[in-house]
């Protein structure tokens, strides 16, 4: 599941964190001589952090920084303080158990999340994740964990795993590659929710027989795709910055110095090799 481009970019990245008090205030409207800050919030990262789901936020933030933005990470956990200024949400996988541990925290947050999708927040919700976004997740042994309900999607859990490389055929951002390895089967029940992309393959995706895989709504992102999967796929992760800062600043307007535009180049390099990789993999 790792790839050229995780561990290369991994190596590159030194993670900015602030703790979600006092540094994640709201601040103005940065002027040529500010940082031009953005707030990101990683969900949960101590109980939904499998198969390498936290390289999503080191390449947003290495990203962005690149194109001359100060983001700062946000790690929430359970019974953390919110912080005021929220950009962008990125959520990882996490097994069962990790998912019963966090349901009553994320209800706790459930409006916060409900404002900042509907004002187009741009989120990227993997797995886990995914699920608890939805209307509820049932396990393979019967019991049903309730979701949130930004996704109208339902995910009921099966004896047989879908594990192995997958492409993402989607509209937006092309092929999209990356490792599934999940148990439920996600369906969608329309009303603004839609599939991300398809897949190819029988048993695979959203559920194993009809050929989705992930949902949209708005700025939010799910997915099964681990991997992880921006560091191999910049376009979705350069969408994710550009909302952001179009929402907070009224525009997307990267500076990346000479250095950086070389260092952008080298990453996307990187990361169209690993994706071609991985696309070539089997299942």
């Amino acid at each position: 599941m790792s790839s050229i481009a995780d561990s290369e970019i991994a190596r590159n990245q030194t993670e900015r964190v602030a703790g979600p008090t006092a540094e994640a205030i709201t601040k103005p409207a940065a002027t040529a001589a500010e940082p031009r800050v953005l707030d990101i919030v990683s969900l949960y990262p101590r109980d939904m952090n499998i198969y390498g789901d936290s390289g999503n936020v080191l390449t947003v933030r290495r990203r962005a920084e690149l194109y001359g933005y100060a983001p700062v990470i946000h790690h929430y956990n359970q019974g953390d303080a919110w912080p005021e200024r929220v950009d962008m949400i990125l959520g990882g996988g996490g097994q069962d158990q990790g998912q019963g541990t966090i349901t009553d925290d994320l209800f706790r947050r459930s409006d916060d999340l409900h404002a900042l999708a509907d004002a187009g927040c741009p989120m990227l919700l993997i797995c886990g994740m995914y699920q608890l976004f939805g209307n509820y997740f049932q396990t393979a042994e019967g019991t049903r964990l309730p979701g949130i309900g930004v996704l109208n999607v339902t995910t009921v859990g099966q004896p047989h795993r879908m594990i192995g490389n997958l492409v993402d055929h989607t509209d937006e951002f092309g092929d999209v590659v990356g490792y599934e390895n999940h148990s439920g089967q996600t369906f969608l029940h329309g009303d603004g929710t839609r599939p991300w992309g398809v897949v190819d393959e029988d048993g695979t995706g959203n559920n194993g027989t009809d050929h989705t895989e992930g949902a949209r709504r708005n700025a939010v992102i799910g997915t099964y795709l681990h991997g992880s999967v921006l560091p191999k796929n910049p376009r979705v992760a350069d969408y994710l910055i550009r909302i952001a800062a179009q929402n907070r600043y009224g525009a997307f307007d990267p500076r990346p110095s000479a250095e950086a535009t070389r260092e952008l180049s080298r990453l996307d390099d990187l990361a169209a090799r690993a994706a071609k990789v991985a696309a070539s993999r089997p299942r």
